[in-house]
C-alpha cells in the first residue's frame, strides 16, 4: 500500500524486508543472526539488571557486559567474514579459518573475563 505522498507505509517496508531476508540470506547466516539476537538481548538484560538492582558486585557486572560487547563483537566479525556477497574482500580466509579464529578468540576473552572477575 502505497501512501498519499507517494512512499510505501512502514508496513510494507517491514514486510519487503522480511520476506528478502528470509528468501535471499543463508541458513548459516540466519543462525548467526539469532546468535547476535541472544548475545544483544542478553547484554540488555544485564544493562537492565544493573539499572533496576544496582552493582554490588562491580567486577562481576562490568566482566558480564564487556563479555556480551565483546561476544557481540566477534560474531559480527564471524557473519561479515562468513557471508557469501563478501567472497571478494575475504578471499584468503575460508568459513573454517573465520570460525577457528572466532573460537580461539572467544576463549582468550573468556580467560580474560574469568580472570577479571577474581
Amino acid at each position: 500500500m502505497v501512501s498519499s505522498s507517494g512512499s510505501p507505509s512502514m508496513v510494507d517496508v517491514i514486510s519487503r524486508l522480511f520476506g528478502e531476508y528470509t528468501s535471499k540470506t543463508p541458513q548459516k547466516l540466519k543462525l548467526i543472526d539469532a546468535y547476535l539476537g541472544y548475545i544483544m538481548f542478553t547484554g540488555i538484560f544485564q544493562f537492565l539488571y544493573c539499572c533496576l538492582v544496582g552493582t554490588f558486585p562491580f567486577n562481576s557486572f562490568l566482566s558480564g557486559f564487556i563479555s556480551t560487547v565483546a561476544s557481540f563483537i566477534l560474531g559480527v566479525c564471524l557473519r561479515i567474514q562468513t557471508n557469501p556477497a563478501n567472497v571478494a574482500v575475504f578471499k584468503d580466509i575460508s568459513v573454517e579459518r573465520a570460525f577457528a579464529d572466532f573460537i580461539f578468540a572467544h576463549c582468550v576473552l573468556h580467560l580474560v573475563v574469568l580472570n577479571f572477575i577474581g
